[in-house]
C-alpha cells in the first residue's frame, strides 16, 4: 500500500507549512507521498508534488485544491490519501494508525488538539503532553476504532482524515461549488452518508492544529458561510453552521430571509 500525505496551502500558512513539513519527516517515513496544492494567485516553487490551484470568483477554492493535490498523489500511485491542512502537524502515530484501518471501508477521522496561543512544539517528543482533544467529538483509545452513528457525520472535519483512493473516488471527492470557507467538508460528508460509507474514530490518530488568530463566530468568512450555506440548503434541504449563523443573527448581522439567512 502506497500512503500519500496531501495538504492545501496559501503563502498565509506558509510558516505553518514548513513546521508541518518538519515534523512529517521526523516521522522518517521516506515512502510516503507529498502532494500540496497552493492556492495563490502565482504558482507555487519548490521540490516535491505542487498543484497550483488559483482563487475563484469568490475567494480561494478548498475543495478543488483537495481535488487537486489526491489526483496528483493517485497519479503517483497512492493508494491510501491523508488529509492534513495546512496549520496542523501530524502526531507521531498519524500515519500509522490510519494505515492500519485503511483495509475498511470508510472515511477515517483521527482526534484535534487545537493548541493554545504561544504553544510551539518543536518536536514529536513534545506533543504527548499537549494532546487534548477537542471536546465534540469522540476520543477513542489508541488503537481503537469506533463508528459514528448517522448524526455524527456533521461532525466530520476536513482537517485531518483519510480515505482509502476507491472510497474516494465513489464519493467523487469534493464538490466545487463551494468557493471561500465553510460547507464543503459537510458536504462531502453528507454524500459519504448517502452512499452508506461508514465514518470512523480512529484513535491514535492524532493531529494538532496550531495556533492563529480567528475569531467566533468568524466574521471574516461571513460572506462565504452565507453563500457557501445557501448553496448547501439547496442540494440538501438544510443550512449547515447553524452555531455561527446564530451567532451572527444575534449581533445584528444577518437576518432570516424565508427559510435562509441574509445580511441586515
Amino acid at each position: 500500500m502506497t500512503t500519500a500525505v496531501l495538504t492545501v496551502a496559501s503563502r498565509a500558512r506558509a510558516a505553518h507549512v514548513d513546521r508541518q513539513r518538519a515534523f512529517l519527516a521526523q516521522l522518517e517515513r521516506p515512502d510516503v507521498l507529498r502532494a500540496e496544492a497552493w492556492l495563490d494567485p502565482e504558482p507555487p516553487t519548490g521540490d516535491g508534488i505542487l498543484v497550483h490551484v488559483p482563487p475563484g470568483e469568490f475567494g480561494l477554492r478548498v475543495g478543488e485544491g483537495r481535488n487537486a493535490a489526491a489526483a496528483a498523489a493517485i497519479a503517483g500511485g497512492a493508494d491510501l490519501l491523508i488529509f492534513l491542512d495546512a496549520d496542523c502537524l501530524p502526531g507521531p502515530g498519524l500515519i500509522e494508525r490510519y494505515e492500519a484501518v485503511a483495509r475498511e471501508s470508510g472515511l477515517y477521522a483521527g482526534p484535534v488538539t487545537y493548541l493554545a496561543e504561544g504553544s510551539m512544539p518543536e518536536d514529536l517528543r513534545s506533543l504527548e503532553a499537549l494532546t487534548r482533544p477537542h471536546a465534540a467529538r469522540p476520543w477513542p483509545a489508541d488503537a481503537e476504532v469506533l463508528r459514528a452513528d448517522p448524526a455524527a457525520y456533521d461532525l466530520f472535519w476536513s482537517l485531518s482524515f483519510a480515505v482509502s483512493v476507491s472510497t474516494w473516488e465513489e464519493i467523487g471527492g469534493f464538490s466545487e461549488a463551494f468557493q471561500g470557507y465553510g460547507a464543503e467538508d459537510t458536504d462531502f460528508a453528507w454524500r459519504a452518508r448517502e452512499m452508506n460509507v461508514p465514518l470512523l474514530w480512529v484513535g491514535g490518530a492524532h493531529a494538532y492544529h496550531q495556533w492563529h488568530p480567528t475569531s467566533d463566530p468568524p466574521w471574516q468568512h461571513l460572506d462565504d458561510i452565507l453563500r457557501n450555506g445557501a448553496a448547501f440548503a439547496r442540494r440538501w434541504g438544510r443550512w449547515p453552521m447553524s452555531g455561527w449563523l446564530e451567532k451572527f443573527e444575534r449581533a445584528g448581522a444577518i437576518t432570516r430571509d424565508g427559510e435562509g439567512w441574509r445580511r441586515v
